[in-house]
């Protein structure tokens, strides 16, 4: 249904001022939804989204009023129902099963007709007790899929899978392959690829569809294969799922257990989701919290504030310990004051030196472009770039005491020395930022925590308390007998 058709239909339900409305039609079409729900015209509302994309009908969902939602919900056919709900967030999936929950006909419809790997990401969120009730009400072939998908572990290749494909024989004609996939391929999750397997359905390869069609009928499938085929196991991390699909460039990969048995596939759509949601969790690591379980706008304001406080703490009694640091030099700072002014100097660019070295190191990392046995070969580059960073900053510095110290007098006769001393200290600060936030995701990673642990404030922290003791000693060195 175009535009102007669903237009002409709702005109006979609602009259819009234009001119008090110069909105856009997104915001249009959730004024003539919202009215045809209070004018109760279910029909109307069911033909006036029945062309609609089911995210769209999932966004509108999302911003009606409880009771609205429901509604809206209901008057979907089973199908299109089913794809909207895939796309509503987890807190309105729950609100509208709770609804639906006297209505076990429509709820039971709705979780049968429910791809197997979203149903799996809905269930998993849930209370044990609930999921149980909810499992009751597939039919048998259903909840056998839901049982298996769930039984593997969290975080796992399994939970994202999904059993809906289409399989072929190596001995059937290109004919037979044909007529399968026209009679099965409707309920698949995608046929771009059709997989080949043989008896025991052990995997043996994956062909585009293109190549089926291309091929002659009566020829036999072996006769296309190449036999060179990427899977995935279903024990395997969510991340490596994201590694293989960005190496290999594909749009589903098959998964399988340790005998090569074909357990079901794995699409792009569920890949990105976890790489959005991979992406996410490391920049809030690296901001300093702990990763947000949901999204910001939905996460309860004291949980925001556990997870922020948390860190925040662990950070603000290591920033302590520079205190404690400069109480050690107390006695060279009482000597020599000026000593004092470049102190933010010195730990800032060391703590920024850290903090590029973790971020570049962590994404590394995530992206699969360094491993664990890599970490001599970051750290010569590390040593290089930080001496090279910090002689800029160094050269940096020193110009800049020179130029005030010369002309200005301001840091009295030792000038030179104290510019030799501030650049001297750059070079070592930076040199061991560096080092210290490319090293410590290699150690986090060796230990099996999550690299973004070791986050940017953390190095920032590590390397303030450091970089006093750099500065003083290099200090104590070059000016004793002047100013010490």
């Amino acid at each position: 249904m175009t535009g102007r058709n669903r237009s002409s239909l709702l005109s006979s339900t609602l009259t819009v001022n234009t001119e008090k409305w110069p909105i856009m039609p997104s915001y249009l079409s959730k004024l003539e939804v919202e009215a045809i729900l209070h004018n109760g015209d279910l029909r109307a509302l069911r033909e006036a989204v029945a062309e609609w994309e089911p995210s769209e009908i999932a966004a509108l969902i999302d911003q009606l009023q409880e009771r609205d939602d429901a509604v809206l919900f209901r008057v979907l056919p089973r199908e299109q129902a089913a794809a909207v709900f895939e796309y509503l967030p987890h807190e309105k999936q729950e609100a509208l099963i709770e609804t639906l929950a006297n209505e076990r006909e429509r709820l039971a419809d709705l979780l049968n007709t429910l791809a197997p790997d979203d149903r799996t990401a809905f269930l998993e969120e849930l209370p044990g007790e609930v999921t149980q009730r909810l499992l009751n009400l597939l039919n048998p072939k259903e909840r056998e899929a839901a049982v298996r998908l769930l039984g593997y572990p969290e975080e796992s290749v399994g939970r994202l899978m999904t059993t809906d494909y289409v399989a072929i024989r190596p001995d059937w004609t290109i004919e037979q392959a044909l007529r399968h996939i026209r009679r099965f391929g409707k309920d698949s999750e995608t046929i771009n690829v059709i997989y080949v397997v043989e008896r025991g359905f052990r995997l043996v390869d994956d062909l585009r569809i293109r190549e089926i069609i291309l091929a002659a009928p009566d020829a036999e499938v072996r006769s296309i294969m190449g036999e060179m085929f990427v899977a995935l196991r279903a024990t395997d991390d969510r991340e490596t799922a994201v590694r293989v699909f960005r190496e290999h460039d594909r749009m589903a990969l098959p998964v399988t257990d340790s005998d090569g048995v074909l357990l079901g596939i794995v699409t792009i759509d569920d890949v990105l989701a976890v790489a959005e949601e991979e992406a996410t969790e490391d920049i809030q690591k690296l901001g300093g919290l702990e990763a947000l379980d949901e999204p910001y706008v939905r996460t309860p304001f004291w949980t925001l504030i556990k997870k922020r406080a948390r860190w925040l703490i662990v950070l603000f009694v290591g920033e302590m310990l520079t205190a404690t640091a400069m109480g050690y030099f107390e006695d060279e700072i009482a000597r020599a004051v000026v000593l004092a002014l470049f102190v933010p100097l010195i730990i800032s660019s060391g703590g920024n030196s850290g903090s590029q070295a973790a971020s570049l190191i962590i994404r590394a990392l995530a992206v699969g472009e360094v491993t664990l046995r890599d970490w001599w070969l970051v750290m010569r580059r590390e040593v290089l770039s930080g001496l090279a960073l910090g002689g800029i900053l160094g050269s940096v510095g020193f110009l800049r005491i020179s130029i005030w110290g010369a002309f200005l007098g301001a840091y009295g006769e030792h000038w030179l020395l104290i510019g030799l001393t501030v650049a001297c200290s750059l070079v070592g600060v930076v040199l061991w930022g560096t080092l210290a936030g490319s090293m410590l995701p290699f150690v986090m990673k060796r230990l099996g925590a999550d690299p973004a642990a070791s986050s940017a404030p953390f190095v920032a922290t590590l390397v303030d308390i450091t970089g006093l003791v750099i500065y003083f000693t290099v200090a104590a060195l070059l000016l004793r007998g002047t100013l010490l």
